[in-house]
């Protein structure tokens, strides 16, 4: 079930090629359930009771989905087995050295980082992970090496329970909490307690943590794991010293314990990138693979879909687009853009409208760090609308605190012509959004690659 997503569709893949019959279902065909079709895994639009055919030996439901999908309830009848996404995946990496990752923030650049290493220093991994990556030519692989290198999402509180010889955590926010007693989906932590404690659980299960010295806090809330420490601004065993990030190419030196080790140059932008490229380094030193082949795997390394993705040029624009969606993903890639030297030119579609009940006020002070901020609807992502909850209320609040260059744009079609008509050879324009707003840059005309 879900088949069209980046977790599922990743692991259907795998199953795929290690010999198995695969079957699959969702509401929305796309780009991921016509690639799983060409490698004949059989794809049914939309949701049935039908799909569980005599063949099914196991049904793979995804986090969201309840008992009561039909599904889930034929698969019980039958007696066949009905297991989680996140189970299948731990069933998978317990099969070889596996190496996690998690976090609120940037995990998918992490891990897509990590893979990016582990190929390019010959160790052909397997991996999952949650977007594409150009060195797995897609978001999964089967490879013949020891290692399984996977996207921990820990929106689903199962998450806990995968195992891993090696588990990076990058940060950790509030980011998939139930704010109502009233809120029991299945993809949501119950409390922010429950959070923590899912997130101490995984970090006393795997054999080292690496985890981020720059997160306040992070290692008081990882206790009794074996930890080992990377940052950027803190005291840590693996750190990025000589930091360079003018021209959008962050250029630094790795170092362990003050002993440098290799230089490195990215070309994603931000010191949230160095960051991510540290942590991915130090797992490879940790490994026993050579940091100078891990290094230059970085330096072609464009980031992950959806991660700082270059969609190409407009009018010598440059056009960007980004999955960040919440207040510290968004700072973060302003920041990034920011270090290009070019105007800063963003396009934002708040995501879920309970994220924005609670955030848009941070919404609007941090979008003001941008040169122009263009504000699309709300993608609900089939949530109940609440009263008095826009996307008006962000360019609202950002006109009261002075800032002018905010416009809420309500007919697409009037901002794509805006778009084209002003994009010039000084701005970087990024999209910025888990919803549909991906689509906005890519389907204007004249973009060249």
């Amino acid at each position: 079930m879900g088949v069209g997503g980046i977790g599922v569709s990743g692991l259907a893949l795998i199953l795929k090629a290690s010999g198995h019959q695969v079957s699959g279902c969702d509401q929305t065909l796309n780009e991921l359930t016509r690639k799983l079709e060409t490698h004949g895994v059989r794809v049914f639009h939309g949701h049935s009771a039908d799909h569980i055919t005599p063949d099914v030996d196991v049904l793979v439901a995804p986090t969201w989905a309840r008992d009561t999908e039909s599904e889930v309830v034929t698969a019980k009848a039958q007696g066949k087995r009905v297991i989680r996404r996140i189970e299948l995946l731990g069933d998978l990496m317990r099969e070889k050295r596996g190496i996690g990752v998690a976090g609120t923030h940037g995990k998918t650049s992490t891990s897509a980082m990590v893979a990016t290493v582990f190929e390019g220093c010959g160790a052909d991994p397997s991996a999952q992970i949650g977007g594409v990556v150009r060195a797995l030519n897609g978001n999964a692989k089967v490879g013949r090496g020891k290692h399984f290198i996977a996207e921990i999402d820990e929106s689903d509180p199962l998450f806990a329970l995968i195992p891993c010889d090696i588990a990076i955590v990058t940060n950790i926010e509030d980011d998939h909490v139930s704010h109502d007693s009233s809120d029991h989906r299945p993809n949501y932590h119950r409390s922010v307690e429950a959070l923590h404690e899912a997130f101490q659980t995984f970090a006393k299960s795997a054999g080292t943590v690496v985890y981020c010295a720059d997160w306040t806090g992070l290692d008081a809330m990882l206790e009794g794991a074996n930890l080992v420490s990377y940052g950027l601004h803190s005291p840590a065993k693996y750190r990025a010293e000589s930091v360079d990030l003018i021209g959008g190419k962050p250029r630094f030196t790795l170092t362990r314990d003050g002993q440098a080790l290799v230089d490195v140059t990215l070309v994603v932008p931000g010191e949230h990138n160095v960051l991510n490229a540290v942590a991915a380094l130090a797992v490879a030193d940790l490994e026993g693979l050579d940091l100078i082949k891990a290094a230059k795997a970085l330096e072609d390394f464009p980031g992950a879909g959806r991660r700082w993705e270059v969609v190409g040029q407009l009018n010598g624009a440059l056009l960007i687009d980004d999955y960040a969606h919440n207040p510290t993903k968004v700072s973060s890639a302003i920041a990034g853009a920011k270090t290009t030297g070019r105007r800063v030119r963003v396009v934002f579609q708040p995501h879920r409208v309970g994220r924005t009940a609670r955030e848009w006020q941070n919404y609007a002070d941090i979008l003001r760090s941008a040169d122009e901020v263009m504000i699309l609807d709300i993608y609900t992502s089939s949530e109940t609308p609440i009263e008095g909850i826009h996307a008006t209320l962000i360019e609202t609040r950002m006109h009261e605190l002075g800032y002018q260059p905010a416009r809420y744009w309500q007919d697409r079609a009037a901002l794509s012509a805006y778009i084209l008509e002003t994009a010039s050879a000084s701005d970087v324009i990024v999209t910025m959004g888990a919803g549909d707003v991906t689509r906005i840059l890519r389907e204007l005309p004249g973009v060249k690659a």
